[in-house]
């Protein structure tokens, strides 16, 4: 085991990528589910990876989704997280952002990078990230989706403002200058059906997120549906920050 953990970490310290990452046919994942403990628990395996000196596996082990990891001989199995060593973030199998596009509440930027951001208005992490996009909005176009946390307890009321909004421009300004003591979503006035459709909009927004197990905000995709950490975004873009 000892062996298993060091070739892991090798792997990572060499920069084995997920951008680079083959993902297995059908028929790969099918063998991959004949071995004995797959089918004895049972681990159905949804989706494969081929990390050259591993394999990641997205699985669903007794009604739960996970992510485990097979070594290429396929005789041991890897439960727990593979943290990067050079960027701190735990190694995960891509979402799948094929679908995203059209869903967002918004866009902000011009650039050819393509991003997909979960945040909430009353999350002071969004907030502070959303403070340096004037300076990266030339590289970047960033979807915005909301997705309000359950402890903040204005958030829902503030992310309905924003999506009340009736352009891209406005919808922008109002995202990135509201605050809690914003009496513009204190004082909103709706009617029922504008009301209706802005709450059913934004359970939409929140079923995407938790399909794709968004568990905090800021929560950044990049096109392939790998997560980005947001400082590291910035930096890529030489903010400082």
């Amino acid at each position: 085991m000892i062996q298993i953990a060091k070739k892991l970490l090798l792997a990572l310290l060499l920069g084995t990528s997920l951008n680079a990452a083959t993902q297995l046919s059908q028929s790969e994942i099918k063998q991959i589910e004949e071995l004995e403990l797959f089918k004895r628990v049972p681990i159905t395996v949804n989706k494969a990876y081929d990390l050259k000196d591993f394999y990641l596996l997205k699985v669903i082990i007794q009604g739960n989704p996970d992510e485990v990891y097979l070594t290429k001989d396929k005789k041991n199995l890897i439960a727990g997280d593979v943290i990067n060593t050079k960027t701190g973030t735990k190694l995960e199998a891509p979402a799948d952002v094929s679908t995203l596009e059209g869903k967002e509440i918004l866009t902000y930027g011009s650039g050819k990078d393509e991003y997909f951001l979960f945040t909430d208005p009353e999350c002071p992490y969004c907030k502070k990230f959303e403070s340096y996009f004037p300076q990266i909005e030339k590289n970047v176009k960033i979807r915005v989706f909301y997705y309000p946390l359950d402890f903040h307890v204005n958030a829902k009321d503030m992310s309905i403002y924003v999506m009340s909004k009736k352009t891209n421009a406005e919808k922008i300004k109002t995202m990135l200058n509201i605050t809690l003591n914003d009496e513009g979503y204190k004082n909103r006035n709706y009617s029922k059906e504008q009301l209706e459709e802005l709450e059913a909009s934004l359970e939409a927004q929140i079923a995407i997120a938790q399909e794709l197990d968004v568990r905090g905000t800021p929560a950044v995709f990049d096109k392939q549906g790998n997560k980005v950490s947001w400082p590291n975004m910035l930096t890529k873009y030489n903010v400082k920050q």
